[in-house]
């Protein structure tokens, strides 16, 4: 049974923030690293470009695993890791080449494992349901979990993605190189959260100058 939280305590209560800066505090505001995101798009928008951007810039706070059940490691995966400068990472982050849940479970058990997990994508988790989402977040409360969806009709595509959408802290849609970010953590008046984060520029003007015409 879980125990009651006096009303001093919850308002006395200090949580663990990122200390963003630049673009990622404008669109993400200060956030907990721990939960759940999600990402989705169409492909050909930017998405693949707006994750690794992301990744590389949470290992300044965390270590990062990406787990690629989509593509594994494949020569555009390689050629995007190039293009965001990922070397710059180092041992920060690590691919995983498709890894089961069941062996991600396993890795993320031991010390000293990975606090940031992307799951690329929703649509590969074969199986799974609600049930097994909650219990992911359940057995690792202290970790963030970035999950990736394909989209359809501009909404995460599949049951599971959207259920994933109304639960997470933050939920980013990417078109024509731009994220468009709902964000928890917001604070207007302070301008950080809640802007659109530009993935690229040249892409995303052009790309926008053609949806206005």
């Amino acid at each position: 049974m879980s125990r009651a939280i006096s009303n001093k305590n919850v308002l006395a209560a200090q949580f663990e923030t990122a200390d963003f800066d630049g673009p990622f505090l404008a669109s993400f505001g200060r956030p907990e690293l721990r939960g759940a995101w999600l990402i989705f798009g169409g492909s050909g928008s930017g998405k693949t470009t707006f994750l690794l951007m992301l990744c590389k810039y949470l290992c300044k706070f965390r270590r990062v695993a990406y787990n690629s059940l989509e593509q594994g490691l494949s020569l555009s995966l390689q050629k995007a890791w190039e293009r965001v400068g990922m070397e710059e990472a180092g041992s920060q982050i690590i691919l995983l080449n498709k890894e089961s849940m069941a062996d991600l479970r396993t890795r993320l058990r031991k010390r000293k494992s990975p606090e940031v997990v992307v799951i690329d994508s929703v649509q590969y988790l074969h199986g799974w349901k609600w049930n097994d989402y909650t219990k992911l977040k359940d057995e690792f409360p202290d970790k963030l979990f970035i999950f990736i969806s394909q989209e359809k009709h501009g909404e995460p595509k599949g049951n599971l993605a959207a259920s994933i959408r109304y639960d997470a802290e933050i939920k980013i849609r990417v078109e024509g190189y731009k994220a468009f970010v709902t964000t928890r953590y917001e604070v207007p008046e302070l301008g950080e959260g809640g802007q659109d984060f530009i993935i690229w520029q040249e892409g995303a003007d052009a790309y926008w100058l053609n949806q206005i015409k």
